[in-house]
Parts: structure tokens; C-alpha cells; sequence
């Protein structure tokens, strides 16, 4: 009997380890290291997905945030890229045309319900996914606004310019505060193009031709864009918003703590906001004359160009896009849910909960950075020239140049795969 039994256990113990080796290994690289929530929610979906099935087990590697976008490149480069892929969604075209992704293979009914800047497409296909959308209101107090006599905007109906621009010289006017505006100028690199380029976008210019992507002229330094620049000054030259050497510490907490009137911020600002002013609205951007707009697209799920088994890859990226996933996401780290179901299970974003608004500006008002693998170098010059008009150089001559240097990046990449 003893012998029977240690054959059985033996066997047993062959079937289980022949069953382990089954599961086919896949990498995953994700920019979250150091933060101890995000990681726990990502590593809560890779557990949940390697023990729901046979076939395959991720093994998931995390990167800080300010090396990630390094790391891959030089991966790719060395040719040894995991199978799934972290990217952020105005990075993703530059990824696919260098040839370091391939398009998904999901089910499309998975993602008829995501926010748009959700979804990563490039030259027709959908290369990407993510959990969550950002979005960026102007953060007021709406006893400021009953006192100084504003109406306050909505979606439907938007702020205008000219409204705007009363509600900063009623600011201004009061006294109470050191600058009407905080714009976050004390953050640099992608907040610039993610923030700003929709108030040029408003204004009626952009960063490229979205028709063609073959050219920034005309769009980023036409009679649109001068107007939008000479605004952009203004609001330094006057006074009305700290520039470039704001206190980054000012930033985090200024509006919380008084020093500002109103506040351009993300939905991931809001949470401490709530608790520190109790009678904060986030009010949807103004229109300054072709339709109001704020950014859109955050961090997405995808698979490399090597990866030797983009179904596992795949069967991965649809078992993380479940509303529980969503909703655990956006109530671990604050970003907008990417569904309407994940966004009701939310405590910040369901119906009549104090972030709800974000959801409907993510809808209504977002528009993805320029779709191009050009927007890489176009968002470092765009950033360049808004920080050296803020710094007081010459409007026409900072766009110009502008104009040049990102066509010379085209002309330098053939065009990026557009046909012009």
C-alpha cells in the first residue's frame, strides 16, 4: 500500500508539473514601479489571469516612469522586447511606425464602449488599450463665482473667451489671491502639448495638419496660432498667471491653499482638492472660438513586434479591459474609468459622484495629440516654444521656427509613413 501511494503521489506531483510547464511564459514591461497602489492592482490582474487559465503565465517586470520610454527603445534596439508592452498613448504611432508593435487581436465588441482616448490607432488599426483616461477642468470655487457675479459654464454651453477672461480680471480685481490663474508651468515635458495645445486647438491652429501630418505650417503659425500666442503671453506679461519659474511646491498646492483663483489641473489633482476646498467645481475648458477642447489618452496596453505568442499576449490584454479592473484602477489612483459600467462601479465617477464630471469631459470635450510617430519631436518643440513665449520672446518668430523645426524632423523620417 505504501508503495501504491508513493507512486500515486508521484504521478500526481509529474501531472501537476507537466500541467505548470504547460503555461507558456510572456513577458511584461510596465512603468509603474514605486507606486505601491498601482502595482498591487496590476499585479491583482496578472494573478487573476495566470490562474484562470492553462495556457499561459505573464511574468510582469516594472520600470519607474521616467526611464520606461528609454528602456523600450533600448530594447528594442537590443531585440529583446517582452511580449506586452506599456506605452502612452501619443508615443504609441512613433512605436508602431519604428516597428516595436503589432496591431491587437481582440474581440473589437470588448471596446465598443471605451472613451475614445482610450483606444491607441495607427494607419487604421488598433494597436493599444488602457484601463483609464485623464482629464484636465479649471478648478474653481464656486463661491468666487456667486460673489464676482459669473455664470458658471457648463458643457453644454462652455465659457466663451471673452467670459473667461472676466472671470480672471474679477480674480485679479479681488485681491484675495496672488495670481487668477495657475497653468502648472513649474511641470514641463508632455503637460505642455497634453495641456496646452488644446487652447491652441480652440483657437482654431494646432501642433501638425491633421489632414495630411506632413506639415505644420499654416496651423502652427498661422493667423489662428498668432492669436493664440499673443494670449499666451498676455496672461504672463500681465500677471495673470505664474510662469515658467513657478515653485513647483505652489503647483501641487496652491490652489488648496489660496494662493491662486482658479486652477488648469487633472482629475488625478482632484481627490486632495475635495478635501481641502469644500466648494471646488470642475468646470469644463472655455471656448476661445472653434469648440473647447482638452487632451486626451494616457498609458495603454499593447504587444510587441517580436512577441513569438501574441495570442497569449492578446487573451492577457482582453482579460485586463473587465470593469472590475476599471473601476479598481480608478478608485486606486483616481484616473477616469475607460467605460460607462466601470465608472458606475466607481466611488468618484458613478452617477452624482463628486469626479463625475471628469467622465463627461473626457467624452464631450477630448482630443488626442497629433497621431503622427512625428508627435514625439513635435511636442518637444511645441513645449520649447511656449515656454520662451511665456519668457517674453517674439510670438511670430518662436512659431516660425517652431514650423521649421518639426518639418525638418518629417522631411529627416520620409514623412513617417504618411503619404501627404
Amino acid at each position: 500500500m505504501a508503495r501504491k501511494t508513493l507512486l500515486l503521489t508521484t504521478a500526481l506531483g509529474l501531472g501537476w508539473a507537466a500541467s505548470a510547464q504547460a503555461q507558456t511564459e510572456i513577458g511584461m514591461w510596465y512603468h509603474g514601479a514605486g507606486n505601491e497602489v498601482e502595482s498591487a492592482i496590476i499585479t491583482r490582474i496578472v494573478d487573476d489571469f495566470n490562474a484562470g487559465q492553462s495556457d499561459w503565465m505573464v511574468t510582469l517586470e516594472s520600470f519607474p516612469q521616467n526611464s520606461y520610454n528609454d528602456s523600450v527603445v533600448a530594447g528594442a534596439l537590443a531585440g529583446n522586447l517582452p511580449c506586452i508592452l506599456d506605452v502612452d498613448g501619443p508615443v504609441m504611432p512613433n512605436w508602431a511606425w519604428s516597428g516595436y508593435m503589432q496591431p491587437l487581436a481582440i474581440d473589437e465588441s470588448l471596446i465598443e464602449d471605451f472613451l475614445p482616448g482610450t483606444l491607441g490607432y495607427w494607419d487604421g488599426e488598433l494597436y493599444s488599450v488602457g484601463l483609464w483616461d485623464a482629464a484636465v477642468a479649471l478648478y474653481a470655487r464656486q463661491s468666487d463665482l456667486d460673489a464676482w457675479g459669473l455664470r458658471t459654464p457648463t458643457l453644454a454651453e462652455p465659457w466663451t473667451q471673452e467670459e473667461f477672461m472676466a472671470a480672471l480680471d474679477a480674480a485679479r480685481a479681488d485681491g484675495r489671491y496672488e495670481y487668477a490663474l495657475d497653468l502648472g508651468m513649474a511641470w514641463t515635458g508632455e503637460w505642455y502639448p497634453y495641456a496646452f495645445s488644446p487652447f491652441l486647438q480652440s483657437f482654431g491652429g494646432d501642433i501638425i495638419d491633421r489632414e495630411t501630418y506632413t506639415s505644420a505650417d499654416g496651423v502652427l503659425n498661422g493667423d489662428a496660432a498668432l492669436a493664440f500666442g499673443e494670449w499666451w503671453q498676455m496672461l504672463f506679461a500681465e500677471g495673470y498667471a505664474p510662469g515658467t519659474s513657478q515653485d513647483p511646491a505652489d503647483r501641487d498646492s496652491g490652489f488648496n491653499e489660496g494662493k491662486y483663483a482658479f486652477a488648469w489641473n487633472g482629475n488625478w489633482a482632484a481627490v486632495p482638492t475635495l478635501g481641502a476646498v469644500e466648494d471646488v467645481v470642475f468646470l469644463p475648458a472655455p471656448d476661445f472660438g472653434n469648440g473647447p477642447t482638452i487632451g486626451a489618452g494616457s498609458w495603454q496596453f499593447g504587444v510587441s513586434a517580436t512577441c513569438e505568442t501574441p495570442e497569449g499576449a492578446n487573451a492577457f490584454i482582453a482579460h485586463a479591459l473587465q470593469d472590475e479592473y476599471l473601476a479598481a484602477f480608478s478608485d486606486g489612483i483616481g484616473l477616469i474609468p475607460s467605460t460607462p459600467g466601470a465608472a458606475a462601479m466607481t466611488e468618484n465617477y458613478a452617477e452624482g459622484g463628486p469626479l463625475e464630471v471628469f467622465f463627461g469631459l473626457s467624452a464631450e470635450q477630448a482630443l488626442v495629440r497629433p497621431v503622427t510617430p512625428g508627435y514625439v519631436v513635435a511636442a518637444q518643440v511645441f513645449e520649447a516654444a511656449l515656454a520662451n513665449i511665456a519668457n517674453g520672446a517674439d510670438v511670430a518668430d518662436e512659431l516660425d521656427a517652431a514650423v521649421d523645426a518639426i518639418e525638418a524632423d518629417i522631411e529627416r523620417n520620409q514623412g513617417y509613413g504618411h503619404d501627404g
